[in-house]
């Protein structure tokens, strides 16, 4: 796979498959070839207590807040309804575009990972196993994709049906019931990471890839499954914030349409705007969680940014595979934005009639 990437005499240290790139420093090996585990550094230690801290003051604060406003009328069944009319239109919006945009998700992760261009990473997967190669990873995909989805989609609907139920919580502005939101929707992610590193392993390695993660979970653990958990949970973040916030705030700032075609346009228009702002700000973040989440031995986040500077620069971490997320998350977004609505239209009539 690499010789169709590397062209210049010298080897590209990213563009080696992973079953034989070298060890970064993160482990230390022993002479007889034992891998040894290093244990979390007082940093690591101070960041988790950091995160974990500010997770209970936001849970305090949005606990504190429902408590200060005796709201005797809280409509816990208006917001489950609403979590669930919303988190099933999104999946079954999703399961739609798993089956058509896979090939450009699938070239997107091996960009992260090699930072080879579009043109090349299409045709070096093809090579490497025809048009069935930009499917790897795809059962993995249709779970983890749904599923997900479902998450973001049932937290944004569904906390801000909660939010507006309560007289203290309604009155916030829309840009920090969309922290809420993100925050929700970040921590479900976490329980999707082995599923989402099964898919991208196999996307970005292909078929090795299974082999290279049981070699993974019999040196390092199960807990290997969960590595670029914390960045996934980040990316998230960073992601949906920016994007709810800007479907959230285009959504009632134009005009509503009057007919089903304008219907249609609006919210391909919102989608892209919020997919183009949402991948720039969240981009670099994506690039160190696959690098991380597909690496065959344990590499921390700051060596995998080294790696990445090392062969890119600082360009190639906030813009690897950058381009092709844009095209990537603007045809999903439109269409997601599409069928969404659609969906939760004819949920809403379903459940109120």
């Amino acid at each position: 796979m690499s010789d169709v990437i590397a062209k210049s005499p010298q080897p590209d240290p990213e563009a080696q498959p992973l079953l034989d790139s070298p060890q970064l420093a993160y482990d230390t090996t022993e002479p007889n070839g034992e891998i040894v585990k290093q244990g979390r550094s007082w940093k690591q230690i101070l960041f988790y207590l950091f995160t974990t801290l500010l997770g209970v003051g936001v849970l305090a604060i949005f606990i504190k807040g429902f408590i200060d406003a005796d709201d005797v009328s809280f409509d816990f069944k208006k917001a489950l309804k609403a979590a669930l009319g919303g988190g099933l239109s999104g999946a079954a919006a999703m399961v739609l575009q798993v089956l058509t945009l896979m090939p450009i998700r699938t070239v997107m992760n091996y960009q992260y990972r090699y930072g080879s261009s579009t043109g090349e990473a299409i045709l070096t997967l093809y090579h490497d196993g025809g048009w069935t190669r930009y499917y790897q990873g795809l059962l993995a995909a249709l779970v983890q994709g749904p599923v997900s989805r479902f998450g973001d989609t049932a937290a944004n609907a569904g906390i801000l049906a909660l939010l507006n139920s309560n007289t203290y919580m309604k009155n916030l502005p829309p840009h920090i019931q969309t922290i809420f939101v993100s925050l929700a929707a970040a921590s479900f992610r976490i329980l999707l990471t082995p599923i989402d590193t099964v898919k991208t392993t196999m996307q970005t390695q292909g078929k090795p890839g299974i082999r290279i993660l049981r070699t993974r979970v019999k040196q390092y653990g199960i807990v290997s499954l969960w590595y670029g958990a914390l960045a996934t949970a980040v990316a998230t973040f960073v992601g949906n914030y920016p994007w709810f916030s800007t479907y959230n705030f285009l959504d009632e700032t134009l005009p509503p349409p009057t007919t089903f075609l304008e219907k249609l346009l609006r919210q391909a228009f919102i989608g892209f705007c919020a997919a183009v702002v949402s991948d720039t700000v969240s981009n670099s973040l994506r690039v160190l969680k696959t690098y991380r989440q597909v690496n065959e031995t344990r590499i921390g986040y700051v060596d995998a940014a080294r790696a990445v500077i090392a062969v890119d620069g600082v360009k190639g971490l906030f813009g690897r595979g950058l381009k092709t997320r844009i095209i990537a998350n603007g045809l999903q977004s439109i269409m997601f934005s599409i069928l969404w609505k659609l969906f939760l239209d004819l949920w809403n009539r379903k459940t109120e009639g």
